[in-house]
C-alpha cells in the first residue's frame, strides 16, 4: 500500500466509482457502501459532529498522535466501537453515499478553513487539529480503499 494517500478528492471519487454495491471487501465485514458512510462518518468526527468519549488511557494519546506521523498503516481487521459493521445503511444505494462522502469532505475542508484552530476528539486519538486529521483521513482512507483493492 502506498503510505503517501493524497486527499484529493477527485482522485478518491474517480476511485470510489469503480466500487460496485456487490464489490467484497478483502478483510472485515463492511459492504462497499457501508464502507463509504463510515468514511464519511469519520470526516463528521473531525469537524466535531457526533458525541465521542475518549476510550483509551491518556497517558497514550501521545504515542497515538506520534504514529500519525509515521508511515506505518493501518492494521487490518481493526475494531472501534464507533464503528460497527452491522451499523444501519443510511443511504439508498452505493451513488448516494458517495455524494454524501464528498460533501463531508467538502465540509471538513471549509470547516478547517474557517477554524484554522480548531481541535476535535478522537476516541482513540485524543484532541487533533487539521493537520493531525488529514493524516489520520490519510492513513484511514488508505486502509479502506486498499479493502476494496481500489489501491495496493
Amino acid at each position: 500500500m502506498s503510505s503517501t494517500f493524497q486527499l484529493d478528492l477527485e482522485a478518491m471519487l474517480a476511485q470510489l466509482t469503480l466500487l460496485k454495491p456487490t464489490s467484497k471487501p478483502a478483510w472485515g465485514e463492511m459492504n462497499a457502501q457501508r464502507m463509504v458512510e463510515h468514511l464519511a462518518d469519520g470526516l463528521y468526527m473531525s469537524v466535531g459532529h457526533g458525541k465521542f468519549e475518549l476510550e483509551v488511557p491518556e497517558d497514550r494519546i501521545e504515542r497515538m498522535q506520534a504514529w500519525l506521523e509515521t508511515d506505518k498503516p493501518m492494521a487490518k481487521g481493526v475494531q472501534v466501537s464507533f464503528a460497527l459493521p452491522n451499523t444501519p445503511l443510511r443511504n439508498d444505494e452505493l451513488e448516494t453515499a458517495i455524494d454524501e462522502f464528498t460533501e463531508a469532505f467538502l465540509m471538513f475542508l471549509d470547516y478547517y478553513e474557517e477554524h484554522p484552530a480548531q481541535t476535535n476528539l478522537h476516541p482513540n486519538y485524543g484532541q487533533l487539529n487539521f493537520n493531525q486529521w488529514q493524516k489520520l483521513h490519510s492513513k484511514h482512507f488508505a486502509h479502506h480503499f486498499e479493502q476494496f483493492g481500489l489501491i495496493q
